[in-house]
């Protein structure tokens, strides 16, 4: 029978029995479902299973009597533009700053940025828009669902997320009777909120249902209909800040509905469906417009629950389904809860276990952003707070990068869109900091930035002096280009990289000591160290080793890039003259990577950030065949720096030990990743690792842990940044027996799928939408041997 075919005829027949055939859908379609599933409901919001479609989001506790979903709409930002953050006095004190640099006194230069380099206005600190119009990431409301329910026993709860087809349920029984709950976030063009309560038995469903938010929002109940209208404050004390609204329409097969103040009562109705549609007015730049909720309910009104998911799951699933990863034989952890199998792996290999974790990743990017919105924040999508930790804003020294870093290997190139485009639309503020701050030509953004396209120093120079968030970025558009061979984007974005490039042909200066180019002033990111006589740790310095990585990517690039477009500009001789002048990567008398020009004492050997390994991983100037000696001071540098840290931190050093070919090392630090992040004894203390439904823990929550973390397993399966494609570069001994990847992507569009035994190839298949191309591969002799290939025609290869 058709999956999609819906035979039953009556309400309640459809109501029940589609929906046990759209459960068993996914199971049909895939051989291997992949899903989260808890026997108990969420007791924090860290427990609770995120969906969405890259601009409407919620989280879904699986509660049985009282429901409160915290909903989320990307754009739904405080704040507004901020004309105060450039500040004219600011280059008045540059030549200070770095006179005070050269002649070593780092710490009279870092009291003259507290004082004087800052943004203007407040900058960040005050959140939320009420005090900065830096503004913060807010929760769109809450819908909260009270429902009336026999007082029996509640027998064979669970609630589940499949992730093959981003769809959520919670089952329960009380009294004999059979509920399902289902939730899921359309990600076809219906681009609304599902909700979907039924029983096994008629007229079971009754339940009241309410909007809330706490502030700058207004609520009402019209007609059987939900409402939520409000408008964030701009931090001016004006009326600029972002509009919104949401719309909440109830279907139900039967029953009764009445509407009460605020609220919608539904009595005795054999199912009801409840479609949420939001929208704001803070579009990206040239984006088009929302559709509005009352718009988006009227599309929906009379389509049927079967309906709307076939829709959803067509556009979701072939996306979902271009990877796919097996490790091997299945184990009795399979069985376990997702939060008892994260505290069995504490002790015990469980290789589903990190296809689940990889896959989850892959959903988060399809659920956190799509190409036409705003990139992932630091929580991606999902919060449930009037304020999100740090402001859930950009920050540019990692964690938005971070956010982005699997999507090209897991062959989601077009995700990538959203953060390209944003960098484009730095580049006119970017413009005002480089003129403003440091009298300079292109453009600059430092460590921190918001959909108002914040690029000012931030206003503790401690953290906001870093001045390569913005050339940082540019780097994907690159990488882009590296993995699709997309002449059009790289054309449509090359100007962001001249600029990029022009700012620090302009403001880089000559240190005495060796006569190199170096940033000035600048900082290694959020990392201090201390200096003879001064008592307090000292974080501004000129020309941090992640400084010179970062220019001498980006200056390489360009001149790539200019030779692949057929294009020519006068810059790119003077970055070619410039390169030699960088400083280069030096080792330190210990043997371990020098962060700094002058081999400082750090104030925290630990410290999350290992900003001088950029050169290994993102970048790629570092590797074991190249740079033999690098790569040992690299080695070197990450035992130092110790396997702790954040949760971001600790995805960051597998992608390094991956790179260093350690896959032993790289895979005690997966497991570090995955520790609980909860303390079984004491639930209010949250530490670094995962939290129950796989979200990463800074702690808080932070997405970049996650992407990073499905970024580093691929990256033990496949490399592909030297110029040929190494196959299993850092597989695990834990992976090692058996298994099998398809459809990762290799620089160059080639489509990859491996299958292995005992840690050696013995299939691999390469594959590719361009006419015609060709590739090399690394055999397992060390060899590199070069290949052809067509489209329509993958080349299968057994003896390598």
């Amino acid at each position: 029978m058709n999956p999609f075919t819906n035979p039953m005829s009556t309400p309640f027949t459809r109501s029940v029995l589609s929906g046990i055939l759209l459960i068993l859908l996914p199971v049909a379609l895939s051989a291997q479902d992949r899903r989260l599933w808890y026997d108990e409901p969420a007791r924090e919001w860290e427990s609770e299973l995120p969906l969405g479609n890259g601009r409407l989001g919620l989280t879904v506790a699986g509660s049985i009597y009282e429901e409160t979903l915290p909903l989320n709409e990307i754009s739904m930002w405080s704040g507004s533009e901020d004309p105060t953050a450039f500040d004219p006095r600011a280059k008045d004190y540059l030549p200070l700053i770095r006179e005070a640099l050269l002649r070593g006194e780092n710490a009279k230069a870092q009291q003259l940025m507290y004082d004087h380099f800052k943004c203007g206005g407040k900058g960040s600190a005050f959140g939320n828009g009420s005090g900065s119009p830096y503004g913060s990431y807010e929760v769109l409301g809450f819908l909260h669902l009270t429902h009336f329910l026999p007082k029996g026993k509640v027998q064979g709860y669970s609630r589940e997320l499949l992730l093959n087809s981003a769809l959520a349920h919670t089952f329960f029984n009380i009294d004999s009777v059979h509920y399902t709950r289902s939730y899921f976030v359309s990600q076809g063009a219906e681009d609304v909120i599902v909700i979907r309560l039924s029983a096994d038995r008629k007229r079971k469903i009754s339940f009241s249902a309410k909007l809330s938010r706490p502030e700058n929002g207004r609520v009402t109940a019209r007609k059987g209909r939900l409402y939520l209208t409000g408008q964030l404050p701009d931090g001016f004390g004006g009326n600029k800040g972002t509009k919104y609204e949401a719309e909440v329409g109830i279907f139900p097969d039967g029953g009764k509905v009445l509407t009460e103040g605020d609220s919608v009562t539904v009595r005795d109705a054999d199912a009801v469906m409840l479609v949420v549609a939001a929208s704001t007015d803070n579009l990206p730049p040239g984006k088009k417009k929302t559709q509005s909720p009352s718009k988006a309910l009227k599309d929906v009104d009379g389509v049927d629950y079967e309906t709307l998911y076939r829709s959803h799951y067509e556009a979701y699933a072939p996306l979902f389904n271009r990877v796919h990863l097996s490790l091997g034989k299945r184990l009795p952890y399979d069985s376990l809860p997702t939060d008892e199998r994260l505290i069995a792996f504490r002790s015990a290999d469980d290789p589903g276990l990190t296809e689940l974790y990889f896959d989850f990743g892959r959903y988060l990017i399809l659920s956190g952003t799509r190409p036409d919105s705003w990139p992932m924040n630091l929580q991606g999508l999902w919060t449930n707070r009037m304020q999100a930790p740090w402001n859930g804003d950009y920050h540019l020294n990692i964690n938005l990068q971070m956010n982005y870093w699997p999507v090209e290997v897991v062959n989601l190139p077009e995700y990538a869109l959203p953060l390209l485009d944003f960098t484009r639309d730095l580049v006119p503020n970017g413009r005002k900091s480089a003129r403003t701050f440091y009298d300079a030509d292109g453009w600059v953004a430092h460590m921190m930035s918001n959909p108002w396209h914040f690029t000012a120093p931030g206003e503790h120079a401690s953290w906001g002096a870093t001045n390569t968030g913005g050339a940082w970025l540019t780097g994907h558009i690159w990488e882009h280009f590296l993995y699709n061979r997309d002449t059009l984007a790289l054309r449509r974005y090359y100007p962001v990289m001249l600029e990029a490039g022009k700012f620090f042909l302009s403001s880089l200066i000559k240190e005495p000591k060796h006569g190199w180019l170096v940033t000035a002033p600048s900082s290694s990111p959020e990392n201090g160290f201390f200096m003879d006589g001064v008592p307090d740790p000292v974080y501004v310095c000129m020309g941090p080793t992640m400084d010179a990585q970062i220019i001498r990517r980006l200056f390489n690039s360009l001149i790539d890039a200019a030779t692949v477009l057929g294009i020519y500009d006068p810059a790119l001789t003077e970055m070619a003259n410039d390169l030699p002048l960088l400083p280069p990567n030096r080792i330190s008398d210990q043997g371990y990577l020098m962060e700094w020009l002058e081999d400082y004492r750090e104030t925290d050997p630990h410290h999350r950030h290992v900003s001088h390994l950029f050169g290994l991983f993102p970048g790629s100037e570092i590797t074991p065949s190249r740079t033999p000696e690098l790569a040992d001071a690299a080695r070197r540098t990450l035992e130092r720096r110790g396997d702790g840290g954040t949760g971001w931190s600790r995805a960051w050093k597998i992608l390094l030990w991956a790179r260093l070919k350690d896959g032993d090392r790289a895979y005690k630090l997966f497991r570090n990743l995955l520790m609980p992040a909860i303390n079984a004894s004491d639930p209010s203390r949250h530490g670094s690792g995962t939290y129950p439904n796989l979200f990463c823990a800074h702690p808080p929550f932070q997405i970049d842990g996650n992407l990073g973390g499905t970024a580093a397993i691929a990256e033990m399966l496949l490399q592909s940044h030297e110029g040929f494609i190494e196959l299993l570069p850092a597989i695990p001994s834990a992976w090692e027996k058996e298994g099998e990847f398809r459809g990762l992507k290799a620089r160059g569009n080639i489509e990859v799928s491996v299958k292995w035994r005992d840690g050696k190839v013995t299939e691999a298949v390469f594959s590719t939408p361009l006419d015609e191309t060709t590739f090399r591969v690394k055999t397992s002799s060390g060899a590199i041997k070069e290949f052809d290939l067509k489209k329509g025609a993958p080349l299968t290869l057994t003896d390598l």
